[in-house]
């Protein structure tokens, strides 16, 4: 069995990024958000900036992990097309281990089209392409021995999360897990039986809400569920009011780091759940088990995962697409990254 720090299993995606000041944003009570992005119909919009790479969670996350210095392996599903071949050598580059990619023969690779604002708000266009087809039968559990197993969304297919437990039982490997919104409509009734597995559950605040019935504005209540669901740390991302993270005996409120520009949002949920899991990951090297979970990690540990995580998602924000700012192991060193709003509260 091949040992690994983290194992990876995600959607993958080739991006095109478009800016232009032609973008307009307005708000607009039919829409979900408030907000819509607009141009003119049947007009010519001059491109600011076009930037072209790859994304989905399956392929951020494992970069990070890799930049901060960890062994990886990864599992995606591509197209059998020039755009999965690209993520297929990004991943050489970043000496990722890609030898699990699953080639799909009829899907091309999934494709999005993001439209940024000047604002820095934007609209992404998604064809799911061969991601649809990301199969637990093709992942050769038996072959890994991880320390850590980090999931993103499943599309709602609860079978690779099947291979999963048994890969922690067999190993005794650690579970992250940032579920997409298919996975948390099968409701928390389906997915409690899961989620009493899950080490790190990382949530934002709408979808924490939603998941288990109570107004996220009540955090003690939200987390006092959220806690009872999970047996590890439960985390709640709130965009650019930060982030609060529980282990069921206190609560950790952070702040975010202030942005140099705000360039594009894409991605920084990712890195931000990637550099939180890559913490601990460091933290828990060379360590034995005393006690559960929740107990392994100090009040400095936890408050060195936020800032770890709050400066991979700032960085990302900065730049275009959701990979040229994630941080380095030597990048996290900057005297930058020192100080950061955190204050914690205990429950009761």
């Amino acid at each position: 069995m091949k040992k690994v720090d983290v194992f990876t299993i995600g959607s993958a995606t080739r991006d095109v990024f478009i800016k232009s000041e032609g973008i307009l944003v307005r708000s607009d009570s039919h829409m979900a958000t408030g907000k819509a992005e607009c141009f003119p119909l049947g007009s010519k919009i001059p491109v600011k900036e076009m930037v072209l790479t790859t994304g989905g969670a399956g392929t951020n996350a494992p970069i990070t992990f890799a930049r901060q210095g960890f062994s990886v392996a990864s599992v995606v599903r591509v197209g059998n097309d020039v755009n999965g071949k690209e993520v297929i050598a990004e991943f050489a580059k970043e000496k990722i281990d890609g030898s699990y990619i699953q080639i799909d023969k009829k899907l091309q690779t999934a494709y999005s089209v993001i439209l940024i604002a000047p604002t820095g708000e934007r609209t992404i266009l998604v064809h799911r392409g061969a991601n649809a087809n990301l199969s637990a039968r093709q992942i050769p559990w038996g072959k890994f021995n991880p320390a850590w197993v980090y999931l993103n969304s499943l599309s709602g297919d609860m079978s690779i999360l099947d291979g999963v437990l048994r890969l922690k039982k067999r190993t005794g490997c650690f579970i992250a897990w940032n579920p997409g919104g298919n996975d948390l409509e099968l409701g928390v009734v389906k997915l409690q039986k899961y989620l009493k597995y899950i080490d790190v559950f990382i949530v934002n605040q709408e979808e924490a809400s939603g998941l288990v019935g109570i107004p996220y504005k009540d955090e003690k209540m939200l987390f006092k569920r959220l806690d009872e669901l999970v047996p590890g740390l439960a985390i709640m991302t709130k965009g650019p009011a930060g982030v609060t993270v529980s282990n069921g005996k206190q609560l950790w409120v952070s702040g975010v780091y202030k942005e140099k520009e705000i360039v594009d949002r894409t991605g920084a949920g990712d890195a931000f759940c990637s550099g939180f899991v890559s913490a601990l990951t460091r933290k828990y090297k060379n360590r034995k088990i005393k006690g559960s979970f929740k107990d392994i990690f100090s009040h400095d540990d936890i408050v060195y995962a936020i800032k770890l995580g709050s400066a991979n998602g700032t960085s990302v924000v900065e730049t275009i697409g959701a990979k040229a700012g994630i941080l380095t192991a030597k990048d996290f060193k900057n005297k930058r990254w020192g100080k950061l709003a955190i204050h914690s509260i205990k429950l009761s």
